[in-house]
């Protein structure tokens, strides 16, 4: 039997916030003040995806999925633990991350492409794609501190989903924008994932995505792992236990 080929391994990773919430302007700037007390957000988790694996993550607002996320897509670093991507390329689709705000939607694209090793010549032959599945007109030429989330999610959609990478970790963004464009990125999504080469992780609070998507689930709960298995058994599970904390 052909040993399965892993494309994201994720050993006792921990990554800590310290909190700096309390600040005080004195002379030289803004200063914190208070203890700095440290939060931990995720608290030793391992697991491995294997490549072609579509993984749901699923967990309540501060459960440490989104750090996690941003742990495996190299923007916050471990303080200790390891993530390995095996030389996969990797992209992470989120409102709120990856766009210089000051730049248009057009200039972003370009720099979005290169950090995910693309060259401009590479994007250039996409650009005209992206712009048409973003569905932005002539605000793709305007500042993307004017749009809307709705704008910058159809933007970061657009970018992932033309210029593809061996690894794709969403965060929720198929939940934002108009009905019209919500469909058309999950039918995007799904065209994607039926690549058996393509690994993806899902950061999602809806059911339905996760059990419609998903191969495997794993549960975060206070930044350690729950609760892992089929999609549909998860969730039941998740969603019982949200109803009785509710």
């Amino acid at each position: 039997m052909k040993k399965e080929e892993i494309a994201i391994s994720v050993k006792d990773l921990h990554v800590y916030y310290r909190d700096m919430n309390r600040f005080s302007l004195k002379k030289g700037g803004l200063k914190a003040r208070g203890s700095g007390k440290i939060f931990k957000a995720v608290k030793g988790v391992s697991f491995e995806v294997p490549k072609g694996q579509i993984l749901g993550i699923c967990g309540r607002n501060g459960s440490g999925k989104s750090t996690l996320l941003r742990a495996i897509s190299g923007i916050f670093s471990a303080d200790s633990g390891s993530i390995n991507l095996h030389g996969n390329s990797i992209s992470l689709l989120s409102i709120g991350v990856g766009f210089q705000k000051q730049l248009t939607g057009y200039e972003n694209i370009f720099l979005s492409g290169m950090l995910l090793g693309y060259s401009k010549e590479q994007i250039e032959t996409k650009i005209n794609d992206i712009i048409e599945f973003s569905e932005l007109g002539d605000f793709i030429y305007k500042p993307v501190r004017s749009y809307s989330s709705g704008m910058y999610s159809k933007l970061a959609f657009s970018i992932t989903a033309i210029l593809e990478t061996d690894i794709m970790l969403i965060d929720e963004v198929l939940s934002v924008g108009d009905i019209h464009f919500k469909e058309k990125s999950y039918n995007k999504m799904k065209e994607l994932i039926s690549d058996d080469k393509r690994t993806v992780v899902i950061v999602s609070h809806n059911s339905k995505t996760i059990e419609e998507l998903c191969d495997k689930v794993i549960w975060l709960h206070d930044g350690l792992i729950k609760d892992e298995g089929d999609p549909k058994i998860i969730m039941e599970k998740y969603e019982t236990f949200m109803r009785s904390e509710g």
